[in-house]
């Protein structure tokens, strides 16, 4: 048989085999999904904290907080990196808010998803289009919104989620860091691959092609080839 790749190969075995292998790692995958389950659950018995009336500036201008909820009771805000006077921004960021093409599924359950930046809403309006991003894009530069929830000006990037009652919004959940991953579906899917992420830092067998973090990540740059105004993208 002509191998079509250098890289070492998972050992071959015959199905009874795989089948048996596979039902053990079955058993922790099990695990892990109803250990997620518990910290759900306790996800929704945390406390929450009031915050005061913040204004951000979105497509049409300034606009309070409670009102970029659009009547919801529940928001998801991605805290984009922002790197001031430069053409490209966080490809982390860029990469992982590109996925986010539907977010209608979000309504039944009274919940919207938008992405804050500390960028001036113009320059960042410009780069969502030029990237292709889909999302709805909100400015905190002039605002201490950002810096008050963990994203700060030339921070990191960020997730909070906040509830609406009436027009007090309270703070529910924060993550940042890899805590995001589980809100996408790059990495999961990754994951599943044989050779999985590549990258140096995880466990994997003797063999398997190994690089350093983030050299398999796209680049901002290849987000705007492969989804930007020249590009293609497949979104039926």
């Amino acid at each position: 048989m002509q191998r079509t790749t250098q890289n070492a190969l998972p050992p071959v075995v015959d199905a009874e085999a795989w089948r048996r292998e596979l039902a053990e790692l079955r058993v922790r995958e099990k695990a892990a999904t109803r250990e997620l389950d518990a910290i759900a659950a306790r996800r929704r018995r945390l406390p929450m904290v009031e915050l005061p009336d913040y204004t951000l500036v979105g497509k049409d201008g300034p606009i309070r907080l409670v009102d970029v909820f659009e009547g919801r009771s529940q928001l998801i805000t991605y805290h984009h990196m922002w790197f001031p006077g430069k053409q490209w921004h966080c490809p982390g960021c860029t990469g992982y808010t590109s996925q986010f093409a539907r977010l209608g599924f979000l309504e039944p359950y009274d919940a919207r998803f938008v992405i804050v930046t500390q960028g001036p809403i113009g320059e960042a309006l410009e780069y969502r289009d030029r990237v292709g991003n889909r999302m709805e894009w909100y400015s905190t530069a002039d605002s201490p919104f950002g810096a008050d929830v963990d994203a700060p000006p030339e921070g990191g990037f960020a997730v909070n989620v906040f509830l609406r009652d009436g027009d007090t919004v309270y703070r529910t959940w924060h993550t940042n860091g890899r805590g995001t991953e589980q809100l996408s579906y790059t990495f999961p899917l990754i994951d599943v691959l044989p050779y999985g992420r590549q990258e140096s830092w995880q466990d994997s067998p003797e063999g398997w092609p190994q690089t350093d973090a983030y050299d398999g990540w796209l680049s901002s740059q290849k987000v705007a080839e492969l989804y930007g105004p020249a590009g293609s993208p497949d979104v039926s």
